[in-house]
């Protein structure tokens, strides 16, 4: 069959659903070596299991946990930006001399189980977890050949955590484990000499930053690298192309590993695996690169703080919409929480976690291995989302609607996952699915509807030309089953 005349919008549409535009194609064959520039980088395809996973976990973990205060940007603003709040807190609180190095003895992680963390970030239905390795301080998380003193071996915790918790997160469950690391130091003096050079030199990437990206990949085998801390040069000074190079071509996780877009001033939305772009990026519309959003379950810190109110935090209501209208775009979430210095993550960190994981129990089916649907939300109805099954079998296309509102008064709803207008003149191949020469495309004849979390209800619908009714299962039925937050109905048309 061949595709004949449409409405304009919905033709244009449809040749870009098929043609693969909104989800990078990986095409199999012989092994390619990159070159280190980002005209050959960037024509590596994403390895699936990444665009798959859709949920990931995100730990900002270091000294900054002990003052818990402000955020994880502590140092910079008490002693750099010289910010008051930051003052007077350090005025009330600590003796005069204090300095922020005195914070990491404090740093004692004397609670921290990396089994239980493993076993909770299973439970919440995540694919990938990402650990802060180390942060702008320059405090690592392992004991860095290059970090003397300044690390949780030789002081604080006395214990490598990258290695404890990879260990778990491997044995525990089948997570992907990750690891972000920070390009520059604020205070390194290595890095700020660098500077003064005007960057002409390169003492810090080669004293410092290589010899630790080498060590990080070689020792704990992280299959996501999170770059950051890139802002202050080029990707040139920062070697990345190199080490991009080298990633892909040599390293020992070189098949599966994927990397960010933070590689230096300029590569941001530009070159990596997927794009950050910014923190908090959900551009809500769809993105033909592979994107990831990195949000915070605490609204404006990434490190734990204690100046918190009930207010900064997102409900579990926002964190399930934050996944749907993400991975209706084509991307991926990663969600960050903050553990305390001693090792234990907040209860109500954890309470959003378990959230998202039972929701994901039940929804799940339409959240992990779905790809764009040619809409990303309903053209009509408000707060109503989009996602399909990768592949059409037997025929048949699945595509998810997902309900971020419930319709309390009616509990009726009218959908248009076909979009608001469609007219066959004759015989139209759509998604694989041969659409007729008229009559109506939604029918009891080639459409199921199903409710996820209420597959052994029957569904009440009725479809008038594009539009699709749904009548909900009682309330009672649907809370007695614990669906929450967004209802998903299965719609699947042969």
């Amino acid at each position: 069959m061949a595709i004949s005349a449409w409405t304009p919008l919905l033709v244009a549409l449809i040749c870009v659903w098929i043609s693969g535009a909104g989800v990078d194609a990986q095409v199999p064959g012989p092994r390619t070596r990159y070159q280190p520039n980002w005209a050959s980088l960037d024509q590596r395809p994403l390895p699936q299991w990444y665009d798959d996973a859709k949920v990931g976990i995100f730990l900002h973990y270091g000294v900054y946990s002990v003052p818990s205060f402000g955020s994880e940007w502590f140092w910079t603003n008490w002693k750099n930006l010289r910010n008051p709040e930051y003052v007077q807190f350090m005025q009330r609180n600590y003796k005069p001399d204090f300095t922020y190095q005195e914070f990491a003895s404090q740093f004692t992680a004397e609670l921290f189980n990396a089994t239980k963390w493993a076993l909770l970030f299973k439970d919440s239905g995540a694919r990938y977890v990402v650990l802060t390795s180390k942060h702008h301080d320059g405090f690592t998380l392992w004991p860095s050949k290059n970090s003397y003193g300044w690390n949780s071996m030789d002081v604080g915790p006395k214990r490598d955590i990258v290695k404890e918790l990879a260990a778990a997160i491997r044995k525990e469950s089948d997570l992907r484990f990750g690891l972000y690391y920070s390009l520059f130091e604020w205070f390194n003096p290595l890095w700020t000499d660098d500077k003064l050079h005007l960057l002409m030199q390169q003492h810090f990437v080669e004293r410092k930053v290589r010899p630790e990206q080498m060590e990080l990949v070689q020792q704990y085998l992280p299959e996501i690298i999170w770059s950051d801390g890139d802002w202050e040069a080029p990707a040139k000074y920062w070697r990345s192309e190199e080490f991009i190079a080298w990633l892909y071509n040599d390293s020992p996780v070189r098949d599966t590993v994927v990397t960010n877009d933070r590689w230096g001033f300029g590569t941001a939305c530009m070159h990596g695996d997927f794009y950050n772009c910014a923190d908090r990026f959900n551009p809500g519309v769809l993105q033909a690169h592979k994107w990831e959003n990195a949000f915070t379950l605490d609204r404006t810190s990434w490190g734990q703080r204690f100046d918190v109110s009930l207010a900064d935090f997102m409900t579990s209501k926002e964190v399930v919409k934050e996944i749907i209208t993400t991975v209706s775009c084509n991307g991926n979430v990663l969600i960050n929480v903050g553990p305390t210095k001693f090792g234990t993550i907040l209860p109500i960190f954890e309470e959003r976690l378990r959230d998202m994981g039972r929701w994901l129990k039940f929804n799940g089916e339409g959240i992990y291995g779905s790809v764009p649907w040619i809409y990303q939300n309903d053209t009509i109805t408000r707060n109503v989302w989009y996602t399909r099954q990768k592949e059409a079998s037997n025929g048949k296309i699945t595509v998810y609607a997902f309900v971020l509102e419930y319709p309390y008064d009616t509990n009726e709803l009218d959908i248009y996952p076909l979009g608001k207008d469609i007219n066959i003149f004759r015989n139209v191949m759509l998604t694989g699915i041969d659409m007729g020469t008229g009559g109506e495309i939604l029918n009891e004849q080639r459409t199921e509807v199903v409710m996820l979390g209420m597959e052994d209800t029957k569904i009440k619908w009725t479809a008038d030309h594009n539009r699709l009714h749904i009548v909900f299962p009682p309330k009672n039925h649907i809370d007695k089953r614990g669906l929450d937050y967004a209802w998903t109905f299965k719609i699947t048309i042969t």
